[in-house]
């Protein structure tokens, strides 16, 4: 073989029937073995371990994941070693069951890509049913009639946006929601007006009830030191002493009645002088 410049060219063929010397032969890289161009594919020389590099996958139907075969294992050690170790049956809904677009008709599969959530109806579509219209949007959640300040400002807010951004896509929708809102709007700010006019009115009429009982009262200002009865003025008092209790006390032998002033406790026995000291010293009223 060769020649005598080159004496390592050229090998036979590893194939019995061939044994051909071929100048460049191929090296098989399962078996290691030399062939001709003829006999080069693993079909053609009857590699043994053509299989050896192959890289076959069975998708387990239990958790969907992916089961690599072994060329030198029997599958069926590799599928119960995979059952009994990795196998995981919880898998099996999220890999096979995919977010769908909820309109009729529509099967386009969400992803991150093409899904869009309603600001309204909080629901995820694709690019394509995004707008209300487009999925049959049942709007926002209605007002509620004991809060109608707060939903009023918020949708007030959301209506303007949508008119600036899709003027041309709006329905008949919107125009009766707007309509129904500024309804609530008005009967809230009519409630709040006849709540506010009646709590003034009670205001009022409770201070001209204080101001009368306390004018009233202040009205009876000289009080009796002998019994509970109040008078407006000196006089009346006086007169009341005179006429009450002077009349029913006959002076006794030996005793002096002496009457104290109701600020000072100061004696008096004459009830005239007290009445003088009272208006000098006191001003004029009684009252302890």
């Amino acid at each position: 073989m060769g020649t005598p410049e080159f004496p390592n060219l050229g090998k036979h063929c590893s194939v019995g029937d061939c044994r051909q010397i071929d100048f460049l032969p191929f090296t098989c890289d399962r078996c290691d073995l030399v062939f001709c161009l003829q006999h080069r594919s693993y079909t053609t020389h009857q590699c043994p371990n053509a299989n050896l590099k192959d890289v076959t996958v069975l998708i387990c139907p239990l958790c969907a994941k992916g089961v690599r075969l072994n060329p030198s294992e029997d599958p069926n050690i590799t599928w119960d070693t995979h059952v009994n170790t990795d196998c995981d049956p919880s898998n099996y809904q999220k890999v096979t069951k995919k977010k769908k677009c909820p309109v009729p008709g529509c099967r386009e599969t969400l992803t991150f890509s093409n899904t869009i959530r309603c600001k309204d109806c909080t629901k995820e579509h694709c690019l394509k049913h995004r707008f209300g219209p487009d999925h049959k949007c049942p709007g926002p959640i209605k007002v509620d009639s004991g809060f109608p300040f707060v939903n009023m400002l918020r949708r007030s807010q959301k209506a303007e946006t949508r008119s600036n951004s899709s003027k041309n896509s709006s329905s008949s929708w919107w125009s009766s929601s707007l309509t129904n809102l500024k309804s609530s709007a008005e009967a809230g700010m009519q409630k709040l007006s006849i709540a506010t006019s009646e709590a003034i009115q009670k205001a009022k009429d409770g201070i001209s009830q204080n101001s009368s009982s306390s004018s009233s009262s202040s009205e009876l200002v000289e009080a009796c030191v002998h019994c509970p009865a109040r008078f407006s003025t000196v006089g009346a008092l006086i007169e009341h002493v005179e006429k009450s209790h002077q009349a029913n006390q006959q002076p006794s032998r030996g005793r002096v009645t002496i009457d104290v002033c109701p600020k000072c406790s100061k004696g008096f026995r004459d009830p005239v002088l007290l009445v003088e000291h009272v208006e000098r010293e006191h001003g004029g009223t009684s009252k302890a």
